[in-house]
This record gives structure tokens, sequence and C-alpha cells, in this order.
């Protein structure tokens, strides 16, 4: 009896610890970063160095490289086993900007809650999506991924070959998903992938490699972090580590009492105005600091500007439709390729519309149509259609009986070398984006605009901003003038 007793307990034990093909790629990720146990152990990582932050979507032209913040002091720490980060982050812009220019960042997540730490100290609650993507983030780092793999909750599946690689997937046991590539020869982690969605460009198949491994108290850690995304293979972030700590003192990074006691925050509806500012021309604003501007042709309606979001590019649309209801919206002029300006792209598409805007933007907005969104179905791939585009070089004049629109690349802007500006001459109304708002601290393209009205000879009586208010362009001087003087106590 005592025979058996053994023997069925001898099988029970072989069973337990048998080890799936995906566990042994992980067990032997785990033994060439210091050894099952030794990572196991593991109580705090800190990460210290520099790098930068490429600003995705904002490079001057669609083909030229990624504009930088340059990242002067970076420091990653983690609670392993409790699952909590925090990110700090001196950053600096090495590219004209309108807005804050050097800026320090303090980001944390602890589970399911997120928040980010203001200059006065306070920490302001986050939503769920970003406690998701900061709980991936933490994901990325080969010690905090391959425990999270080993956890009996987590699934690993779908063993796989790429080159010199085996690829697992992994749900973690709080339900996020990654795919973890380890090498073949080294057995140590090369790098993990995990998929996210935007309105720009549908699923994105995101990527940090983990470079440059060096030996620190036993384990095995990367010297440089490198983080890509499958659009045009940018880079989203590169860190140099000129620190890695293990279980040093890092405090307590627990969700703070504020940030516990605070109720999620709540999307707000998206809300789209009507303001007639001239004849068959108005301006719809509303939520949010991304305008639209709706012209009336004799048959047909033009809007300038889909911005923002889906959610406020499909709320335009709409808006745009009830404003002389007998007559079709046909097309929208996208001023440049840049990210919050081109959000509402694919559902421009997807509402049958003719997309007009500079030829050199023609490349990127096909490949941003063709990509699938199956994370996140959108209006596009629900409903596909093809791109129809209208594209200018220098000047397009749409013009009929009932109104003109000269449109005009403006010459020479750092910011935007294919910013397209709409002018209205019978009522001398221009319609911008990003070369003027008033809400800006600088205003570093003041010159490049006030140049181009002059080369174009525009009398500009009433400006209509995708950004910003409606103001006179004597008001927009005068406001620009201010922000040079010297202020006085």
């Amino acid at each position: 009896m005592k025979k058996m007793i053994w023997a069925a307990i001898t099988v029970a034990l072989a069973g337990a610890y048998a080890q799936t093909p995906e566990m042994k790629v992980v067990s032997g990720a785990a033994d060439a970063l210091g050894g099952r146990d030794r990572i196991q152990a593991v109580k705090t990582l800190t990460i210290e160095g520099e790098g930068t932050n490429p600003n995705i979507g904002q490079n001057p032209t669609p083909d030229a490289p990624l504009e930088v913040w340059k990242v002067t002091e970076f420091k990653r720490t983690i609670d392993v086993p409790n699952g909590r980060m925090r990110l700090q982050q001196h950053r600096v812009a090495q590219f004209a900007f309108a807005l804050a220019t050097d800026v320090h960042q303090d980001m944390g997540v602890d589970g399911d809650l997120a928040w980010n730490t203001g200059a006065n100290g306070r920490p302001n609650r986050a939503g769920a999506a970003v406690a998701e993507e900061r709980r991936i983030e933490m994901d990325g780092n080969p010690i905090v991924i391959v425990r999270a793999a080993l956890d009996p909750a987590a699934k690993l599946s779908n063993l796989r070959k790429k080159g010199n690689l085996q690829l697992v997937d992994v749900t973690t046991a709080k339900g996020d998903k990654l795919t973890l590539a380890v090498d073949n020869t080294t057995h140590l982690p090369a790098y993990v992938e995990w998929m996210s969605s935007s309105d720009n460009l549908g699923d994105i198949v995101n990527r940090t490699a983990f470079l440059s491994y060096e030996q620190v108290s036993g384990i095995k850690l990367p010297k440089r972090y490198l983080s890509t995304m499958d659009f045009r293979n940018w880079t989203t972030a590169d860190i140099q580590v000129s620190k890695n700590t293990v279980d040093g003192d890092i405090g307590d990074l627990s969700a703070p009492a504020a940030v516990k006691a605070a109720n999620p925050p709540v999307p707000q509806p998206v809300s789209v105005t009507v303001e007639p500012e001239g004849k068959g021309v108005w301006w719809l604003a509303g939520s949010g600091n991304h305008r639209s501007v709706l012209f009336e042709f004799d048959d047909h309606m033009t809007l300038f500007e889909a911005p923002a979001s889906a959610e406020r590019a499909k709320a335009v649309i709409d808006k745009a439709r009830t404003v002389v209801p007998n007559k079709p919206l046909t097309e929208v002029i996208v001023s440049h390729h840049h990210f919050d300006h081109s959000t509402g792209l694919r559902v421009v598409v997807a509402e049958g519309l003719t997309v007009i805007t500079h030829k050199g933007n023609e490349q990127i907005f096909k490949e941003i149509v063709a990509r699938k969104a199956t994370l996140h179905p959108d209006e596009l791939a629900m409903n596909p259609k093809p791109l129809k585009i209208k594209t200018m070089d220098d000047k397009l004049v749409l013009k009929d009986k009932s109104m003109e629109v000269d449109l005009y690349h403006v010459i020479g802007n750092v910011h935007a070398g294919l910013l397209i500006m709409a002018y209205v001459p019978s009522e001398r109304i221009l319609v911008q984006g990003d070369l003027y708002d008033v809400g800006w601290t600088q205003h570093p393209w003041a010159d490049n605009y006030a140049e181009n009205l002059k080369m174009r000879n525009l009398d500009v009586a009433k400006d209509l901003p995708i950004h910003g208010k409606v103001q006179t362009r004597a008001e927009e001087i005068a406001q620009i003038e201010s922000t040079k003087k010297p202020k006085t106590n």
C-alpha cells in the first residue's frame, strides 16, 4: 500500500514539474539571467541613465528624421514582487516648440492604478488604459518579464522560431499580453513585443530590445533599452544605462492615498459648436483645443481639418453635414501630416470623403490608411474604402460662383515643412494650424507666419485657427509682441 502511495506521489510530482516547451525556453532565460532562484529573489531594480525620446509623428516632413527630446536624467525604479514602478526623467526639446521645452516628468503605476505627479508635488490619477501601458512598460525589463512568465497564473503559448530567436507569447497574471524573444545562443531575453492601438495607425507592434548585458549583483541586466514601433521602424525611446542597482532602497512605490481615493477619470464627450465667421464660412470649435473650418460652395461643402482623435473627427464630420443639409460634404483639407492633425484621416476615408493635402503627404497617408485595426476595430476597418486624394504643391484654388478658397504651401516653416494654410479673399479670412495660438507661451514661428502672409500678399482681417481662438491679425501681432517683453513684478 505504501509503495502505491509513493508511486502516486512520484507521478503527481513529475506531472507538476513537467515543463512545456514554452516553459523550457522561459526557464532557460531565467538560468541565463542568473538562475531561477536568484531572479525570483530580486526585490527592487533601479535603472539610471540618459538617452532620447523621439517626437513620434511630429517630424518636419514625413520622410525626415524624427526630432527628439534629449533625456538628460532618467531613473526607473521597480518594486518587482508588488508590480509597482516609478519613472522620473528630465527631458529637453532639441527642436523649436511653442510650449514647454524643458520638462520634468514623474509617473507611477501600482497594479491597476496609474498617476502623474506635477511640479507642485500633487499626484493626479490617470485612467485604466494608462495603467495597462505602464505595466507593459514595466515588463520591458528582462527580469520583470521572465518573472511574470514564471508566475503560475501566467499563460504561455505559441512557441516558434524566428532566425536565431525563440518566441513565446505571454499573458501575465494581470492579463497583459506580450511576446518574449529569447536568443538561442545565449538564452538571454532579446526583446519583448506587444500590440497597442492608435487612431492614427490602427494596430501598432511595439518592441523593447535588451542590449549589452552586464553582470550586477549576481544577475544580468541590459546597458541599453531600445524601443521601436513597426510603423516605419521609428524609435520611440533609446535609453543608455549608466547604473543598474539591484535590491537598493527605492522607498515606497505604492499608490499615494490621494490616488487610491480618487475616482477614475471619466472621458468627456466630444462637443462641436458651429460659429458663423463670414459668408459661407463656419468655425467648428467646442471641446478641446483642435478646431475645424467649414466652407460652402455651390453644390458641396469642404472641411478644413479633422483633427485630435477619431471620435472628434467623426463628430466634426457629422456636425458639418448638418450646417447646410441640402449640400453634401465631399472633401477634407488636411493641413499637414503631424499626428494630432491627421488623426482623423482613417475616419475621413471611411466616410468616403476626398483628402486634399500637399503632395509630399501622399505616401505616408497611403501607408496609414492601409494599416489594419484588429485590436480595436475602427470605422475604416469595419467599412473599408480606398483613399481618394487630391494633392497640391505651391498653391491650389478651390473656386466656384459661391466661394473661393486659396490654399498655400507655407514656405520655410521648420516645424512643418509641408504645411498648408487657407485664405478666403472675399472675407479676408485666414485659416491656419500650428503657425499661431493665443495660448502658447512662446511663438517660434511668428516671423515665418508674417513672412508667408507678406510673400502671398494676403490682407488678413481675421484668423480662424486650428488651435486657440478667433482673433484679428492686429490682435495676434499684439499678443506675439507681449510675449517678447520682459515680465516685471
